[in-house]
């Protein structure tokens, strides 16, 4: 399966426990190669490339720790809308600032994401 088929995951990276819960959680999708994860920094910092990718027409996931929605925010400012959004605190995921993500929710969280997006999980 080549990269492009994947769809791209997009998270929050800010500093909360809640924000590097969801960065986490794109860079293990990643790396399980369910989906790509991209730079949403770029997307809303304007860069070209990077926002030709976000308005690429691949199915989107965009996962955000906290109701602030950053990572939404970010790509809703190319009218670009993704095919499933996460909010972390909707999973119990606490917005802890100084604190490094709990590993029992960030494991519970990940399910979820993985299950919302109807993607396949092999362990």
């Amino acid at each position: 399966m080549k990269k492009t088929d994947f769809p791209l995951v997009y998270s929050c990276s800010g500093c909360s426990s809640a924000a590097q819960t969801a960065n986490m959680i794109a860079i293990k999708m990643d790396r399980e190669k369910i989906a790509e994860m991209f730079c949403i920094a770029g997307v809303g910092g304007d860069v070209k490339p990077l926002v030709k990718t976000a308005k690429s027409g691949r199915n989107i996931i965009a996962i955000d720790g906290c109701p602030l929605a950053c990572c939404k925010s970010s790509l809703a400012r190319h009218d670009v809308q993704p095919k499933h959004y996460f909010v972390l605190s909707d999973f119990d995921v606490p917005k802890k600032i100084g604190e490094d993500p709990d590993p029992t929710l960030f494991t519970n969280a990940y399910k979820q994401v993985i299950n919302g997006a109807d993607l396949i999980h092999l362990e």
